[in-house]
Parts: C-alpha cells; structure tokens; sequence
C-alpha cells in the first residue's frame, strides 16, 4: 500500500489531473432490486401504522438480520421519528358548523376577496402586489381584512432540542409553566400588526390573565379593544374599507343583556319574568337583578314590546308570554302547542311548530341577534366576520404566533415580568406575515374539500 501512495503522490504532483480511480465494481444491496423493494413496501403498507425493522425480518424467506433491515426501512423512505401531528378536524362535521361555513362564512368572504390586494407567492417577504380587480377600481377603494386573536406565553417555555457537550450533565428544571402573559393582536396581510403610520400608536394588548392577577379578557375588553383599533383604522387609514374578523368564541359573540331569546321564555304571561343580569355594589359584592327584555319585530317591520302596556286585569308591565308573542306573528295555531319538547330536544323531522320554544327561536328577530362587538363595529361601519367554529386554521394570526413562539422559546430564561414581556415583545416584532396557507384552505373549502382533505 505505501508503494501505492508513493506512486500516486509522484503522479499527482506531475500532473494535479491525474487522480487515481477505482474501478472496483460496487457491490448492490438486495433491497436495491426494485421488485424486492416493491412487494416490501407493501408488506409494510399492510403492516398499519406502526411498523418496525423486525416486520421486514419476518417478511424476508432470506434471513436478513435485524441491522440489515433497518437500513432497508432508510431506504425505502422510512425513518424514526415523533409522529407527526397535523390540524384538528373534531366538530368539523357538525351540522350547524357545515352550514355557517359553507351557507355564510364562505360567500361572505369571497364578496371581499375581489376586492382585496393580489399578493404574489413568489416570495412571501417581499411586498410584489398584483394590480386590483375591476371590483376594486370601480368602486373606488380597497378591502383590507384584519384578523384578531390572542395567545399565550409562558415563562419557562423553552426550546427542547439543541447541541449537548458529552461533558454536560443534568441540570435541575423549573417545574410547570410559570408565569404567563397573554397578547392580542389584529393583522392584516397588507400591513401586518395594527398600529398608526408613525408608529406612536399599537392595539397590541399585554394582559396577565389570571384570577390574582388582571382577571380574565372579558367581550367589554374585547370590545374596548375593537374601539382602539377602528380608532387608528379611521385616522391613518380612511381611503380603505377595513372587515374585522374574529373566531367564534363565546366571549367574542356575547350579546347584550337585554337582547332576544326565548330560553326560559313562560308560555302565559307573568308578572315578575324578566332577564336575570348581575352587576357589583360598592362594597364589590355581585348583585342579582332582572331587567326587562328588549323589543322584538312583527313580520311587517313594526316593533313588538314584549310586554303589556295595558291590558285587563291590570297587567301592565307583565311579560306577555310565547302565547301571545306568536298569536301577534299570526301563528293562530299556538294555543294547542306545547311551551316546549322534553329536555329541549326536538324532533329532527323538520317542523318549526312542534312546540313555542322552537317557534320563537326561529323567528328573523330572535334568530338574527347581534352580539355586542359585531354592534358596536357596525355603528361605526365597520364590518365583522366570525370565522365557523373549530377551524383556526383559516386565521393567519395563529402562523404568526406559532413563529413567535419558535422565536420565543430560543431566548434567555423570561426570569421575571420584566424579561417575559421584553422577550415576548421582541419576539412577536421579528414575525414574518403569514398568509398564504390559511388562504389555501379557504380555497379548497369552496371547490367542496373537507378539512382532512384540505390539509
């Protein structure tokens, strides 16, 4: 071998092309014969889900060894790692969330989408804007969405995986997750976080959710959160038309005290029905009360009060009860009808009058409530969409926080409040706009996919 070397180096300092090669011939795995290969591959594919090395030991009349077979699972594309975890799908299929999706959210957001900037995929961190849609021009304005949503971050979450020195021992770990500090936020796609031109001015809200600490995020934060927003939406950006979108939680669809709804709802009139509200004393102590509720309309569009303004028997200021509600609605029928079905559970057959309860909740003024933030945008000509239920994948935000988070968990240890919000600030300040994935899903949900076929 060193005479070898001694020739080769003598050759190569002669002539620095003359590289030696071998041609020895290169001998072949079995697993390299694509026949082999395939009827493996289907023997693993009818395996289930999880299969190992030894199902290939098993499957092979040759008598591979087990190290052998592991290479064969490298080579037919297999290799071992955490199962990896895609979007939820439970409740997509329910029937009330099939139909907002498919019946309102999805018309509604494609009425907009002609009317919205054309972002190019080329390249998602450079601004290349395609012309806008004749929609657009011809009414003068453009439409920008703006997503809102909160997440949460934690003090001791921190990055799992990294590079460890042999030399490195265990070191001791915070137990739980520690402190926690919760951000809200509205993004858009054309000018990503919300704040005003010069940058004086954020909706970005730090909040320390928390019983002992600032409470909980109420819908009047909500909606004092929406107030800012418009606010800043009016003053620097008055040449576009601005959709507020935000997820269908409870919190967000709250609706006023004194809206509509037949639940407890009496069959006959009562004098002391009323709505159930709660509000604090002075001394902080929770006060019960009932307040009356609000008015209803008649098929015609004339307002209906819920209640006697005079009558016989000296009723007035009683609730009227379902009776007499839907006799005024010209349902002449309802004498007969029972105040509502047993557990509140109705039969599927498609009826609308097999009890008062279901009557009332059918009708357009109690069906179509407003909640308190969707009012209070819309007085201001705001217009709001609630994403369907279940489907967080079609708010970008959440690709945002999630890159955030990534962010996030690379940094120092948050060791106190100070350092939290400092860490999470300049993790959500170092976020790319990302968008094209949620609009993806919203185009497959219109040609008729379902969420696992979407994903």
């Amino acid at each position: 071998m060193s005479c070898c070397l001694q020739h080769w180096s003598k050759a190569y300092i002669n002539n620095q092309e003359a590289l030696p090669i071998c041609n020895a011939p290169h001998k072949l795995s079995q697993i390299d014969d694509e026949g082999l290969a395939s009827a493996v591959k289907d023997h693993l594919q009818s395996c289930g889900k999880y299969v190992c090395a030894q199902d290939i030991v098993d499957y092979s009349n040759k008598g591979i060894s087990l190290t052998t077979a592991q290479r064969w699972m490298k080579k037919l594309g297999y290799h071992w790692a955490k199962d990896p975890k895609g979007q939820y799908v439970d409740g997509y299929e329910c029937q009330d969330v099939v139909h907002y999706h498919q019946n309102i959210f999805l018309p509604v957001w494609f009425h907009y989408q002609s009317q919205m900037w054309k972002w190019k995929e080329d390249d998602v961190t450079v601004e290349e804007v395609e012309e806008v849609s004749t929609v657009a021009v011809a009414s003068g304005c453009r439409v920008v969405v703006w997503f809102h949503d909160e997440s949460t971050f934690y003090a001791n979450d921190r990055r799992k995986q990294c590079w460890v020195h042999d030399s490195e021992g265990a070191v001791p770990q915070p137990k739980g997750e520690d402190t926690s500090l919760m951000v809200a936020d509205f993004v858009s796609v054309d000018y990503g976080f919300l704040h005003s031109k010069d940058g004086s001015e954020s909706v970005r809200v730090l909040f320390r959710a928390g019983k002992a600490r600032d409470s909980f995020f109420t819908n009047q934060d909500i909606t004092a959160h929406a107030a800012k927003a418009m606010s800043i939406l009016e003053k620097d950006y008055p040449d576009e038309d601005h959709v507020l979108i935000f997820d269908n939680a409870c919190t967000h669809l709250k609706r006023a005290d004194d809206a509509l709804s037949a639940y407890t709802m009496p069959k006959w009139p009562s004098s002391t029905w009323g709505v159930s509200i709660s509000t604090d004393s002075p001394d902080g102590k929770p006060l019960k009360g009932k307040i009356h509720m609000g008015d209803g309309w008649l098929p015609n569009g004339n307002p209906q009060s819920l209640y006697f303004s005079e009558g016989p028997n000296n009723k007035a200021g009683w609730f009227k009860g379902m009776l007499q509600i839907l006799i005024e609605h010209r349902y002449t029928n309802t004498p007969n009808l029972k105040a509502q079905c047993k557990d509140f559970k109705c039969p599927g057959d498609g009826k609308d009058d097999c009890c008062c309860h279901r009557l009332m909740y059918n009708q357009p003024d109690f069906a179509n409530v407003e909640s308190v933030l969707e009012a209070s945008c819309c007085a201001r000509n705001f217009n709001v969409i609630f994403l369907p239920k279940f489907h967080c994948e079609l708010n970008f935000i959440e690709q945002c926080w999630s890159f955030a988070k990534q962010i996030y968990c690379m940094k120092d240890s948050s060791s106190s409040a100070a350092a939290l919000e400092k860490n999470v600030i300049d993790s959500l300040d170092a976020v790319l706009i990302f968008s094209i994935r949620s609009a993806r899903f919203i185009d497959a949900y219109q040609k008729g996919l379902n969420g696992t076929q979407a994903a």
